[in-house]
């Protein structure tokens, strides 16, 4: 019978039983010679009892940013291309003009390359350039450049990279908040070997923030500045390629034009031959009949 009140006691009491049963199991893990392995998101594994919430990575959405950029603020690159023709004579008056339109404004003169085709009265120039310029100014002065010379051709494009932005912003957000964890935990690690790893952690997280920072950067300075290629070609001459032939070249036409009547006299004269003796035949026959 003591057996059975013993067992009708343990059923009255089952949640002290459960509590024993799960500290009987959970205890040992924990204990200090106990090494829990943990994994990081590039491989690494750091020993000693750390708690998980200190390494898990979080999704980050673009909400998560109070300053992110909103729909209305779309980010738009444009990009435009003139080529001009300029009057002969007139090229490096045409250059100062660009060059003037670049230091009024404010703009930036990346590129430039300028040529020499041909020679004599033949001759003229050609030159590309690149510039960066305030998008805030990039009407105004595609205005003025066209107004140097002839338009030939002209084409712009405006692209929305705002997306992009979006998404490198909220991954630098990310990328900030991992590096805040990695920070804590070397904070907060005993054993040297753990502070080791995570100082390499960090200082790779470091990178990755840094050049997303950068990426955002660039981005920013497509917005901010917008690219113009221009080319200016110096109109040719109409009469560059007109000359008076030379006499020599006459006398050659006219030796060559000699030639040519000589072979084909050369190539007839038999056949011509060869018809006369027949025909001569022919007609020495009828006679004697």
């Amino acid at each position: 019978m003591a057996f059975k009140e013993q067992l009708n006691k343990l059923k009255d009491n089952w949640l002290l039983v459960a509590l024993f049963l799960v500290l009987l199991v959970v205890v040992p893990l924990f204990s200090g010679g106990g090494v829990i392995s943990m994994a990081s998101s590039n491989g690494y594994s750091f020993g000693g009892a750390v708690p998980e919430a200190m390494y898990a990575s979080k999704s980050m959405s673009s909400s998560d940013f109070g300053d992110s950029v909103g729909v209305t603020d779309r980010k738009i690159t444009k990009t435009a291309w003139l080529n001009s023709e300029i009057e002969l004579g007139k090229f490096s008056e045409a250059e100062q003009h660009l060059k003037a339109i670049v230091s009024s404004t404010g703009s930036y003169l990346l590129n430039e390359n300028v040529n020499i085709y041909d020679s004599g009265k033949k001759s003229y120039h050609s030159g590309s350039y690149t510039l960066k310029v305030d998008t805030k100014k990039y009407d105004d002065i595609v205005s003025k450049l066209k107004a140097i010379g002839e338009v030939i051709s002209f084409s712009d494009n405006a692209q929305d990279i705002t997306e992009r932005y979006v998404d490198i912003k909220t991954e630098l957000g990310a990328e900030k908040e991992r590096l805040k964890k990695f920070e804590q935990m070397y904070a907060e690690a005993s054993n040297v070997a753990d502070k080791i790893q995570l100082a390499d952690r960090i200082f790779s997280q470091e990178k990755t923030v840094k050049y997303l920072e950068d990426a955002l950067k660039n981005v920013d300075n497509q917005v901010d500045y917008s690219t113009i290629s221009v080319t200016f070609t110096e109109k040719r001459s109409e009469y560059a390629y007109i000359a008076v032939t030379k006499f020599s070249q006459l006398i050659n036409s006219l030796v060559d034009s000699f030639n040519s009547l000589l072979e084909l006299v050369f190539v007839i004269l038999p056949w011509a031959v060869g018809t006369a003796i027949v025909w001569g035949a022919v007609r020495l026959v009828r006679r004697r009949r």
